[in-house]
């Protein structure tokens, strides 16, 4: 399986496969997780003619584990250099969780590089509600049990859809995660300056994307939220009530068919 050299000691783990016309799809990871996470969901979507690129995110997987800068900008920096070296000029970035911001600041801040995004209940749009307890959290994560507070913090991520089997594989991966990646990443993604895994700042953020976007939510009133930043006439906000947050793999065939249906809507 291949490597890629990015920049500052940094290589990520990535395959590729699968073949066909237009951009590729580059499937992006959650926290605490790494590029198995697509298993349920590249055959089928190579079968139908999709060339599929699946990557570890620097901190996580197979990929390089870098002391400092495991954050969302510097994964979608790297994802740009990635590209560069697979000779991509443009790509159809799905990021789930935390990967949906990865994939979101790679289309604001190289918007030449994303024909289109989709983002899986991502990790951005948080209210001050659920806030309240991050800094805990965070505390914890870097604290004496860091893998026992990433797995209560997991257990937020599932429910009554989730076989037993997917919340045993992420548990698996969390304790197998550095805990000074787990800690950064999080932080980084709702409480450092820039952070824009909170509203307001998320709002003012993503209101600068502007290649269609298709956004899976297992909450409705997050999915109306987002469907009021979208700006290209062809994105599309679809809620499967009754998931977790995992619902692309709870729901692996149901994803595979609407993520199809909507590329073709959009001649890509």
């Amino acid at each position: 399986m291949p490597y890629a050299d990015v920049g500052g000691d940094i290589r990520l783990f990535y395959t590729d496969d699968g073949s066909g016309e237009g951009p590729p799809l580059l499937l992006v990871h959650g926290w605490g997780t790494d590029s198995h996470q697509w298993s349920w969901h590249i055959d089928a979507l190579t079968t139908a003619g999709r060339r599929v690129i699946a990557v570890d995110l620097r901190g996580h997987g197979y990929s390089s584990v870098p002391e400092t800068g495991n954050t969302p900008r510097m994964m979608a920096e790297d994802l740009n250099v990635l590209l560069d070296r697979l000779a991509i000029p443009e790509a159809i970035p799905v990021g789930h969780s935390m990967g949906g911001q990865v994939v979101s600041i790679l289309a604001v801040e190289h918007p030449e590089r994303v024909r289109a995004l989709v983002a899986l209940d991502p990790g951005y749009g948080i209210t001050d509600d659920i806030a309240r307890g991050f800094p805990k959290m965070i505390a914890g994560l870097r604290g004496e049990r860091p893998h026992a507070m990433a797995e209560a913090i997991d257990q937020w991520c599932t429910n009554a859809a989730t076989p037993a089997v997917l919340r045993r594989w992420h548990k698996r991966r969390l304790y197998g995660m550095p805990p000074h990646v787990l800690a950064q990443a999080f932080e980084a993604m709702f409480l450092e300056d820039g952070a824009i895994g909170l509203r307001p700042a998320t709002d003012d953020y993503l209101a600068r994307r502007r290649c269609p976007v298709l956004s899976i939510w297992a909450d409705q009133e997050r999915a109306n939220w987002e469907a009021g930043l979208l700006k290209d006439p062809a994105s599309k906000v679809v809620c499967w009530e009754g998931s977790s947050h995992r619902l692309h793999e709870e729901r692996p065939a149901e994803f595979v068919h609407l993520l199809g249906g909507w590329l073709r809507s959009l001649r890509v």
